[in-house]
């Protein structure tokens, strides 16, 4: 009897080792397998939806994420720059963004689902260079009644802040808007139609 007693001893200590091992075993190959289900940088460079924290942005800051390989920018716009922005019509070559450059569901001059903020593609319309953030309304070289927005210093197209660009330079269209939604107040899906759950 005693012997029985030493081997059901045993017997309960290797299987509980061997449940022990094998558990570690488990979680050591689901941890990479569930890291698998993240995007890779190859897939987010395609279009994976990017999360922008906007909670912290001030009126008139901008700040800039990568999605599809490209800059986009989020300008959380004061009053002020939301007035100006409703003067420019006449001074525009498409004011209603008729040319799709924008979801379906973005309308209006400030060409955006909550207008104090602009979330805009930064590349020119034109040969794809990047545009300057030029928020402050003051005379500038490349236009003495400037009222904010954004100039491109290769080819010298314009664009409000809103994205639209202004009559007589070489942009044919209006910058992109790219799909987004709003999850709360402090974060935006870039690259997830608000339609969309």
């Amino acid at each position: 009897m005693s012997d029985g007693g030493v081997n059901a001893g045993r017997r309960r200590f290797l299987i509980g080792a061997t449940s022990v091992v094998g558990g570690v075993g488990a979680i050591g190959a689901a941890v990479p397998f569930v890291a698998s289900w993240n995007p890779s940088a190859k897939a987010k460079a395609a279009g994976a939806p990017v999360k922008a924290t906007i909670g912290k942005l001030q009126p008139g800051q901008r700040m800039t994420v990568e999605w599809r390989g490209k800059p986009v920018w989020v300008i959380r716009r004061t009053q002020e720059m939301l007035d100006n922005i409703e003067k420019l019509s006449d001074e525009l070559r498409d004011p209603e963004s008729k040319v799709p450059q924008q979801p379906e569901y973005i309308k209006g001059v400030f060409r955006s689902s909550r207008p104090e903020y602009a979330i805009i593609v930064g590349i020119c319309t034109h040969l794809g260079c990047s545009p300057k953030f030029v928020p402050e309304v003051k005379p500038q070289e490349f236009d003495q009644n400037w009222v904010g927005g954004f100039f491109c210093p290769c080819h010298g197209s314009r664009f409000d802040l809103s994205g639209r660009v202004f009559k007589g330079v070489p942009a044919p269209k209006n910058l992109e808007i790219p799909p987004y939604k709003y999850l709360d107040d402090e974060t935006v899906i870039i690259g997830v139609d608000e339609e969309q759950v």
